[in-house]
């Protein structure tokens, strides 16, 4: 049934807000270029109204932290079946974008902005040109939602397609409006599409089973922790902790961590946990993870924000390093999602290497 909710001014005697509406869904996309973070507050948009070889525009385009596309279409007035289409279309011109005119996309976007440093300073890493647009995603952006649009979404992601719908409901309060946002799936479960092995071009190849975990953002997790406790973790954001529901007990790891190389490799014991119920084992017995850990007070100031929060895996190390003794050479699989199940061939390649330096992989 097409998306629908109501909002109330909190009260002794609560008062619901009537329903408006947007002057144009050209307001909407203003309003996002204007606030992203109306849209989501974990991308970077790089492109508006660009025109593709097929002769149509996307309405927006964006940038994942993993160097991955997001092609964002509004809804207007087109019925379910046109704006599907519309954006399956476009999609096919996205994935074969190269580095040069994705760049060439954010100069017009920024008046001649710089694509690598916007990326830099907006996610505080680098942006690798080998994986940019090694995946991407389509996201329907509508002020209103029927339901056909999300049986066909629906379907669509429920097949490994990372295709999602964000619909804004307007409330009126006198003369000031609210815009309120919700999602028809939950993106995470979207980027756990993206980042589950649907790599949409290049060569590739079956999932070998094994996962890759990056171990990044080391100004806030400690890899002398990891090792020492059993854990792998993620946080400061659902994009990055998201992925960690991939792992469940019995697999096997292999972690990186960016910018340095791969530190070890373990197999899986409990699922994703957040902080709050993380506990580990010190010599005087377990304790609390966010009494123990080198960035406890950090961890502690975000775990009652779900968004935020770090999240913890517990793990058995097979085989890790100091990180200064960390292996990396030219040619191993990286990529920013903190799990992922790659599907190229350089995935296997890394896994054949990485056996060579980590003996004890399979203890």
């Amino acid at each position: 049934m097409p998306i629908n909710h109501s909002m109330w001014k909190v009260g002794d005697k609560p008062v619901a807000l009537s329903q408006g509406r947007l002057v144009s869904e050209q307001k909407l996309e203003d309003m996002i270029v204007e606030d992203p973070r109306i849209l989501s507050s974990e991308w970077m948009l790089i492109g508006r109204q660009e025109v593709t070889s097929f002769g149509g525009r996307i309405d927006l385009l964006a940038v994942a932290p993993d160097g991955s596309l997001v092609l964002i279409e509004l809804k207007r007035d087109r019925t379910p079946r046109e704006i599907v289409a519309q954006a399956l279309d476009y999609a096919c011109w996205v994935e074969n974008l190269t580095p040069d005119k994705i760049a060439q996309i954010y100069q017009r976007f920024s008046n001649q902005g710089n694509l690598k440093e916007a990326f830099k300073q907006r996610f505080g890493t680098e942006l690798d040109e080998e994986t940019l647009n090694d995946s991407h995603q389509i996201i329907i952006a509508a002020a209103e939602l029927d339901g056909a649009s999300e049986r066909i979404i629906g379907y669509l992601n429920a097949r490994d397609i990372p295709v999602n719908a964000v619909f804004f409901q307007v409330f009126q309060h006198g003369n000031e409006q609210f815009l309120s946002r919700a999602w028809l799936i939950d993106p995470g479960e979207t980027q756990v599409n993206v980042a589950s092995g649907t790599k949409v071009k290049g060569e590739k190849e079956p999932w070998n089973g094994e996962y890759y975990v990056s171990f990044g953002d080391m100004t806030s997790r400690s890899w002398d922790d990891a090792k020492a406790y059993g854990y792998i973790s993620a946080g400061g954001g659902s994009w990055y902790s998201q992925t960690l529901k991939l792992l469940s007990p019995g697999d096997r790891v292999w972690v990186k961590i960016p910018g340095t190389g791969y530190v070890g490799v373990a197999r899986v014991l409990e699922s994703v946990r957040p902080s709050s119920e993380f506990v580990v084992m010190t010599p005087e017995g377990e304790r609390p993870a966010i009494d123990v850990l080198k960035h406890a007070d950090r961890y502690r100031q975000s775990m009652n924000d779900p968004e935020k929060d770090e999240y913890f895996v517990r793990v058995g190390w097979l085989d890790a390093v100091k990180e200064s003794k960390a292996f990396n050479e030219v040619g191993l699989f990286g990529n920013q999602n903190t799990v992922c199940q790659p599907t190229t061939p350089k995935w296997r390649h890394t896994v054949d290497r990485l056996k060579t330096c980590f003996p004890n992989w399979n203890g």
